[in-house]
């Protein structure tokens, strides 16, 4: 094998949760006033949780948080984890066919508790055992920073050099190529449009895939 240990991002790389999550995101700001796409939504928030995401939603409208958004994404969000989101394609499979004693991670911009009711659904709450990590929950500064994937790695025992980060967004490549793992850019769900490959390529992802297939560990 390649690599020691494997961490995964986890929205748009294990659950088809970033074009559903920017549709709804697109469709609140534009209902409260901020006309967005969800393409437009895509490519200022994917990969941005806790504080950022905020201060990039108040750079989007040029001013404070809109009034009764915190409700409304709330409230999608409740839906959302007692409903489910689909599986990207081959990521339940890939996760499964991993070598049980393959120390791995996930390190995600969302909470835990995101996290753990969305692998629950897809049949995976015992593949991560307690190494689920949130950047807004186990860190100071999250994505684009490296400091998730770092306290990743650090608490699944690899020296990160030796770790693979499995990424989808250009927020979460940055930061893992600047954590020094080995970072696979990986454009395989619904929210990955046309310049998204070159995208990843273009923050430094070591290698770029279009399906979990072509993941060579």
């Amino acid at each position: 094998m390649r690599f020691d240990g494997i961490i995964f991002d986890f929205d748009g790389v294990l659950v088809e949760s970033e074009y559903a999550g920017n549709l709804h995101l697109a469709e609140t700001l534009t209902g409260l006033g901020h006309p967005t796409s969800v393409e437009q939504s895509l490519d200022a928030f994917v990969g941005l949780g806790g504080k950022d995401f905020l201060a990039a939603i108040e750079r989007w409208v040029d001013g404070p948080v809109p009034s009764g958004f915190h409700a409304l994404r709330r409230a999608e969000d409740e839906r959302a984890m007692r409903e489910g989101v689909g599986a990207v394609a081959g990521a339940v499979a890939f996760v499964r066919a991993l070598p049980p004693a393959l120390p791995k991670a996930i390190a995600s911009s969302s909470s835990t508790e995101w996290i753990r009711a969305h692998l629950a659904h897809l049949g995976l709450a015992d593949a991560f055992g307690d190494h689920v990590y949130s950047g807004r929950e186990h860190v100071a500064r999250g994505k684009p920073a490296p400091d998730l994937y770092l306290h990743a790695a650090r608490a699944i025992g690899v020296d990160i050099a030796k770790t693979l980060v499995i990424e989808d967004s250009p927020v979460g490549v940055t930061g893992a190529v600047a954590s020094g793992a080995y970072v696979i850019g990986l454009a395989a769900g619904r929210h990955c449009g046309p310049g998204h490959a070159e995208r990843l390529r273009e923050r430094g992802a070591h290698e770029v895939v279009t399906s979990f297939a072509e993941i060579r560990i």
